[in-house]
């Protein structure tokens, strides 16, 4: 699917497919982490169940208001402690499947949130 969003000032989700999202007309293939302060990192993890501590760390420290999770093409939770993790560091989370979470992040970036995205892509 093809988005057409308002110009924003920020980093824009383009489009989004089963194994790929754009950002800023980018074609991104791999799982990643966008920001709306500017922030894009590749995020190693194979899947939403494998999320740990450890990859939210980095995370953390750009400490942004939430973290929006797109777990891939279906919705899918991470184990209560990766939220309870954020929650002490005073962020959000908020799971969704990864096309939820592309049109997500354009909403509350292009509000002036500060939010980050992690974008799961080619996972099951």
């Amino acid at each position: 699917m093809k988005l057409q969003p308002d110009k924003f000032d920020v980093p824009t989700i383009t489009g989004y497919g089963p194994d790929w999202v754009g950002l800023d007309g980018e074609k991104i293939l791999r799982s990643v982490v966008v920001g709306s302060r500017g922030e894009r990192f590749d995020f190693d993890c194979a899947s939403w169940a494998e999320l740990s501590d450890s990859h939210l760390a980095p995370l953390i420290a750009h400490k942004p208001e939430l973290v929006v999770l797109g777990s891939g093409p279906k919705l899918r939770f991470p184990h209560p402690a990766r939220a309870a993790l954020l929650a002490s560091h005073g962020i959000g989370l908020e799971t969704m499947d990864t096309a939820a979470a592309c049109r997500t992040f354009n909403i509350l970036a292009g509000e002036g949130r500060h939010v980050l995205a992690i974008l799961l892509i080619g996972v099951n």
